[in-house]
C-alpha cells in the first residue's frame, strides 16, 4: 500500500503562548528533525489566538506519529490537554504519482 498521510491535532491549555515559552525550541527541534526525515509534512498553530496545531504526518503506519507524540516536550510539560491521529486519505494534492 505504501505510504499514507497522516494527521495529528494538538488542543493546547489557554495560556500556551506564554506557558511554551521554556520547551518552544525543544520542541521545534524535534519538528525539524522528524521534518528532515521526510515523515512530517507541514506543522503549525490553529486559531487566534492559538488553540491547539495540526501536523501532517507521511508514514507507512500511524506508530511515526505516536513516537513523535511520546517526544513531543508540549506533550511531556502539560500544554497538550488532548490529541488524536487520524488517517488522510488525500484525494487532491500531493506528490506526482
Amino acid at each position: 500500500m505504501g505510504p499514507m498521510h497522516w494527521l495529528l491535532t494538538y488542543d493546547y491549555v489557554d495560556d500556551i503562548a506564554t506557558r511554551r515559552a521554556p520547551f518552544r525550541e525543544a520542541h521545534l527541534g524535534l519538528v525539524r528533525q522528524v521534518h528532515g526525515r521526510g515523515k512530517l509534512v507541514m506543522a503549525g498553530a490553529v486559531g487566534e489566538p492559538i488553540e491547539g496545531a495540526l501536523l501532517v504526518f507521511t508514514a507507512d503506519d500511524f506508530s511515526v506519529v505516536e513516537d513523535f507524540v511520546g517526544q513531543d516536550p508540549y506533550v511531556k510539560e502539560g500544554l497538550v490537554t488532548a490529541w488524536q491521529v487520524r488517517p488522510w486519505n488525500v484525494v487532491v494534492g500531493g506528490p506526482p504519482g
